[in-house]
């Protein structure tokens, strides 16, 4: 059997286990969550020990700093997993939920449903904790998903999955509602994006170049964002404490992140001593800055930021600082530069506030907090099966409600249309 036929096989597996996944009780749902919970923290053993393998394979193969931590699994990261289970298992199941309902004068009642998306295709690198979290947002939705993971976390995700098949099977729930394809090879992916007859929707996570490929050769609907270039503006009206407390947390907290800082605003009103500490600690965290021409002419040791830096995701210890006067400026340069993902403000002005939040278009617009809590966890939505900075079908973290659609409908007492 080739990839192309076994990826096919796995669609019609991942199909049928999603009628039995619509209908399923909550009750078996949260079982099949908590168990693969405890499973998670019993064989946590086994799990570092196939990270470890992959982790040294990833080294060997010349894998990027950044992407190595992606990579790792802590005792803390195994915990966080099993907590996301958890926290899942306890909020309210939205399958089969009815609401916005309305009498209408020909004596139906008219409202909505809300139903499974049906099987999800997920797609993701170097990230083994992206298994588990979209397994469980998946089953706790009704949804039956097919993982594919990137070649670098093949060991431990293949581990992972047999922990969910047994929690699944311990709730009577089906072991094909989820399935982790275990080749390597691309071809798989390309399978995957094209066979609209047994996916519903395909959640890329990873590198810009993986997701430009998926939304272009894709022939189903793409959940995604490609990059997150997020920024933090200090208002002139800041606290200069919150100011540096923030601006440090969402840069140098981690550096691989979608949701770290990659450029830093600071109005001219903040340069000589807000700007002044920054500069400092981040010396002192080995973050290399580049700035513009106004920042070079208080801080000359720093590189000179290019046109380009405006635009790039670094996903590294670098970041690029830039100078302005006013709060306008600031939400030009953001729409412009940004890629929509998550931006900050940092003040004590409401007015200054409010404009920032309805006037910057991103999927998450954030006053006086580190941009490190754009985070289904911290969202408390359990988990997120990736981050969207698309506006149709969901936008920003995409937890139990953007894996789910609405359907119509109607309650009659024999009406019939006149």
């Amino acid at each position: 059997m080739n990839i192309a036929e076994q990826v096919l096989n796995i669609g019609k597996r991942a199909r049928t286990a999603s009628a039995a996944m619509a209908k399923a009780s909550t009750d078996q749902k949260n079982r099949a969550l908590r168990a693969i919970a405890q499973l998670v923290r019993q064989q946590s053993a086994m799990l570092k020990a196939a990270n470890a393998e992959d982790l040294e394979r990833a080294r060997l193969n010349g894998l990027e700093p950044a992407l190595l931590d992606r990579l790792a699994l802590s005792d803390k990261a195994i915990e966080t997993m099993a907590e996301g289970l958890e926290q899942i298992a306890q909020l309210p199941d939205p399958i089969g939920e009815m609401t916005d309902f309305k009498n209408r004068p020909s004596g139906i009642l008219v409202g909505k449903m809300r139903v499974p998306l049906g099987v999800v295709g997920i797609i993701y690198e170097a990230r083994p904790n992206v298994t588990v979290d979209a397994a469980g947002l998946c089953i706790k939705s009704g949804n039956a998903t097919i993982l594919r993971g990137g070649s670098e976390a093949l060991r431990c995700n293949n581990a992972l999955a047999k922990l969910v098949a047994q929690g699944l099977e311990a709730a009577g729930l089906p072991a094909d509602a989820v399935i982790v394809i275990d080749t390597t090879d691309r071809a798989a992916v390309g399978t995957l994006i094209t066979m609209a007859e047994y996916v519903d929707v395909i959640v890329p996570r990873g590198g810009k170049g993986l997701i430009e490929r998926i939304s272009k050769e894709a022939r189903v609907p793409v959940i995604k964002h490609l990059d997150g270039i997020c920024h933090v503006f200090i208002d002139e009206f800041a606290d200069a404490d919150k100011a540096v407390a923030i601006a440090d947390n969402a840069k140098t907290h981690r550096y691989g992140t979608c949701n770290t800082m990659e450029t830093l605003l600071v109005h001219s009103a903040h340069a000589p001593s807000t700007l002044a500490k920054l500069v400092e600690i981040y010396g002192n965290k080995q973050v290399e800055l580049r700035g513009c021409q106004r920042t070079l002419a208080r801080f000359p040791k720093l590189l000179a930021a290019t046109e380009e830096d405006w635009s790039t995701e670094y996903l590294a210890p670098v970041l690029s600082i830039k100078l302005i006067d006013s709060l306008d400026e600031a939400i030009s340069h953001i729409n412009h530069f940004g890629s929509h993902h998550t931006d900050v403000i940092v003040t004590e002005n409401h007015s200054n506030a409010m404009r920032f939040i309805r006037e910057v278009d991103s999927a998450s617009v954030m006053i006086n907090a580190s941009s490190r809590f754009a985070d289904g966890f911290e969202y408390g939505l359990g988990a997120e099966i990736g981050i969207s900075t698309d506006k149709i079908h969901a936008r920003g973290p995409v937890g139990l409600e953007g894996l789910t659609s609405q359907k119509y409908v109607v309650f009659g007492h024999g009406e019939v249309r006149q």
